[in-house]
């Protein structure tokens, strides 16, 4: 897994000049100090990655709680963070609600300002149950169980991480999770906020290092394949990109002269004799250049030019240099 360094800079120490090299092109290393009790930190690119990913996982739990709870759920991301497990333990209330999953991979925790809500609601209530100060009875300790498979139920869907199967263990304390888990393990806490009614409260998923280091290598694994299929997109050559562009191109006579004194009696309906033979055909032209002679014919609804003879001083035909 990719990992970020926190590393205060200090002075750095230049090398002594190596023998028989250029001054110009001699480089100074710099030493700096280095907190190794940050190492193992995620990269700002993952991090990024795991945001959205999870921001997902939010939207797709909004839905189920929607369906399942029979009123507006507002569930949203809040952050993601690294700590070890002694320290994480140490900032959960003690009746928190807590499920191990299998293998201690992930915990799901809910705030029990969230719990008693909840259980309110399946049982038929407006969701305004109280009693953070006291634990859970059996009926709802079973009622909660349904409401974390489908919280996990969600998350294993949208993470896709192979051969990833989240089986859920009966409800531990939070002293538990120090027997489960190393103390100085690293935990993955992902925390989303979540409101209903005239309930607010939190909840989180805590990811051991490998369910991390598996979810960070199928999101590397997507930006691979997506920076593969942008470098093997077929590029038209130059010449059939230029042939597709869209050009601008006039049928008009050849310069011919025309009094001032016409020009300047023209009414609407009046008629510019423009003092050239009938037969003298129309000119296709492309910027300057003119192409074909032409003569002004209609195609169905629309005015066309019907080409005739290719323009002696300007012949395009079949330049091979170009062709």
């Amino acid at each position: 897994m990719s990992t970020s360094t926190n590393i205060p800079q200090t002075d750095p120490v230049d090398t002594p000049r190596l023998e028989g090299q250029d001054a110009r092109t001699a480089r100074a290393r710099s030493v700096h100090r280095c907190d190794f009790r940050l190492a193992g930190q995620l990269a700002n690119e993952d991090a990024r990655a795991l945001t959205e990913l999870q921001e997902r996982v939010a939207a797709g739990i909004t839905a189920r709680f929607d369906a399942s709870f029979g009123t507006a759920f507002d569930v949203r991301f809040n952050s993601i963070h690294q700590i070890s497990v002694k320290d994480h333990v140490a900032q959960i209330p003690a009746l928190c609600y807590i499920v191990p999953f299998s293998s201690q991979v992930m915990m799901v925790e809910f705030d029990l300002n969230l719990v008693f809500p909840m259980v309110e609601l399946l049982l038929g209530g407006a969701g305004e149950g109280k009693g953070a100060d006291r634990d859970l009875s059996e009926i709802e300790d079973g009622i909660m169980q349904d409401v974390v498979s489908l919280v996990t139920e969600e998350a294993e869907a949208v993470w896709a991480v192979p051969g990833l199967a989240l089986e859920p263990g009966p409800r531990i304390m939070p002293p538990a999770m120090l027997q489960l888990l190393r103390p100085t393990e690293k935990l993955a806490v992902m925390q989303f906020d979540a409101r209903f009614a005239d309930a607010s409260g939190t909840f989180s998923l805590a990811l051991s290092s490998p369910l991390l280091d598996s979810l960070v290598t199928r999101l590397k694994s997507d930006r691979e394949r997506k920076k593969s299929r942008m470098f093997t997109f077929p590029v038209p050559p130059l010449r059939e990109r230029i042939l597709d562009c869209d050009t601008e191109v006039t049928a008009e006579l050849p310069a011919v002269r025309v009094r001032v004194r016409d020009l300047v009696s023209l009414e609407p309906g009046s008629v510019l004799k423009l003092r050239a033979p009938i037969r003298t055909p129309a000119v296709l032209t492309l910027g300057d250049h003119g192409l074909f002679e032409a003569v002004p014919v209609r195609s169905g609804q629309q005015r066309a030019a019907q080409l005739g003879r290719r323009s002696q001083a300007n012949d395009w035909k079949g330049d091979k240099r170009n062709g």
